[in-house]
């Protein structure tokens, strides 16, 4: 029987957690060895990725970048014994093994073989047990590439150079960079006239903290390029931001009714809403609800109102049904994901809009188009309900993806909304040449039927942006 832990002794407490934290360092070592049998022997047609990062990613709670570390890990300790073992009993963390390895894979170009050995024993030393420190074993790295790392003094090594960009659990964006002297000083001075104080008209002074200005200024630096014409072209036009917003919210958004008109006249001078207004298929959206008008329905009074809605009624769980939707509401940025209410003002009032109507499942509608290559029309009604690579677990950002004919273009398949889907490149190539399977539902979004070696049931799985859980 389990003792609970509020039973336990003050010396008890100490000896179980550390006997866990013991166990924890012999499951991640485990779990290393068994990834790196799967990269071995498991077939990317059977992970469905293109490696076990991705799989990783997909089938448990890692998130990319430790799935990728975890991988790295199970590669790089192949070929270094004295690491894995290290490791796999427990005396030294995934952490210092990851730092090592670095090390290990890429020493300093003049350090010779004998000294790489020795370093690398010194340093496993240094690594094991309670009393490890990562600071001294950076600092030991740190010297022996500025003693045998060359001709190129580290502060001008442009190989070293990195930018990490992340985006963090609450919707923001974290970026760390390590560059040469060079491409700093250039950073430097392109931020310095944009982070001096600026006090306001009334003298009041700027109490913007120094790590607030440079933000800001970075932020000014940003819209200089994206306003620039002489910007690289990607996924088949400048990139530039997009705001995916339904017309309803859009509508609600505005504070004045004029406001609504002018959309409503933008939109139908739209040829996404032409192709709508020429269907058969497809009912008149109410402009100020973004709702399906049925010519059939009744209208309902004031008086025919439920009384029972009054301020004891329960609340109405039809407004929480879609609170795991597919992030069309109320706006939805493709890389960083949603905005609240008071930024998609900002941007619907300070962007030209691009309108993308969309249905009563957050689904643009058909443009109609009979070309074989997607426009950039259609790309941006893609990206709107797929955000990204559609493939369950996927989800590169839409500009790394490319529009798959579910219905081969070859064999007479049309370049329409509901034969569509994005896909990134090696996704777009597993649905050419495996047993994988696409279709658009019933829902007007796409769905996936992994191979029988995958799931024997064959059971459907949802694209990537819409997987997840829904309140009934």
């Amino acid at each position: 029987m389990t003792t609970e832990i509020w039973q336990l002794s003050e010396s008890e407490l100490l000896a179980d957690a550390a006997t866990v934290s013991h166990e924890i360092q012999l499951l991640e070592a485990r779990r290393i060895a068994l990834v790196a049998e799967i990269d071995t022997r498991v077939s990317r047609e059977k992970l469905g990725f293109p490696g076990p990062a991705g799989w990783l990613t997909s089938t448990t709670l890692l998130s990319p970048s430790k799935a990728t570390k975890i991988v790295a890990l199970a590669r790089g300790m192949a070929a270094f014994p004295d690491i894995a073992d290290a490791v796999n009993t427990g005396v030294m963390s995934v952490d210092h093994a990851a730092l090592i390895l670095t090390f290990a894979e890429t020493p300093p170009k003049d350090l010779p073989e004998e000294g790489r050995v020795m370093a690398r024993t010194a340093m496993i030393a240094a690594a094991t047990g309670p009393e490890a420190r990562t600071g001294r074993i950076r600092a030991a790295i740190t010297k022996l590439e500025d003693e045998f790392g060359g001709k190129t003094p580290p502060p001008e090594n442009t190989d070293r150079n990195e930018l990490f960009a992340s985006t963090t659990l609450n919707g923001r964006l974290v970026a760390k960079m390590d560059v040469d002297a060079v491409t700093g000083e250039k950073l430097l001075t392109a931020l310095s006239p944009l982070t001096e104080p600026r006090p306001a008209a009334d003298g009041t002074p700027d109490d913007r903290t120094p790590a607030k200005r440079r933000a800001d200024a970075f932020g000014h630096i940003l819209d200089q390029y994206l306003a620039s014409s002489s910007r690289p072209i990607e996924g088949g036009e400048r990139p530039h931001l997009n705001l995916h917003i339904n017309l309803r919210d859009l509508t609600d958004l505005r504070d004045s009714a004029d406001t609504a008109d002018d959309i409503e006249d933008d939109i139908a001078d739209d040829e996404t809403a032409r192709a709508a207004t020429e269907s058969d298929t497809v009912d008149p959206v109410d402009i100020n609800t973004g709702h399906p008008i049925h010519p059939d329905a009744e209208e309902t009074s004031d008086d025919d109102t439920d009384s029972s809605c009054g301020s004891d009624a329960a609340p109405d769980r039809g407004a929480y049904r879609d609170l795991f939707g597919d992030g069309t509401s109320v706006g939805w940025l493709p890389l960083m994901g949603p905005l609240s209410r008071n930024t998609s003002r900002q941007l619907a009032c300070d962007c030209v809009l691009t309108a993308i109507v969309l249905d009563e499942h957050g689904n643009p509608l058909n443009l109609a188009r009979t070309a074989r290559t997607v426009t950039a029309k259609q790309r941006k009604a893609l990206t709107a309900r797929d955000h990204g690579c559609a493939f369950p677990g996927c989800g590169k950002p839409a500009a790394w993806t490319e529009g798959h004919h579910i219905w081969h273009w070859a064999d007479g398949g049309p370049t329409d909304m509901n034969n569509l889907v994005l896909l990134c490149g090696f996704h777009h190539r597993l649905m050419h040449h495996s047993d994988w399977e696409v279709f658009i539902g019933t829902d007007n979004h796409p769905w996936f039927v992994p191979p029988a070696t995958v799931d024997p049931y064959r059971q459907p799985r949802q694209s990537h942006a819409r997987a997840g859980p829904h309140i009934a």
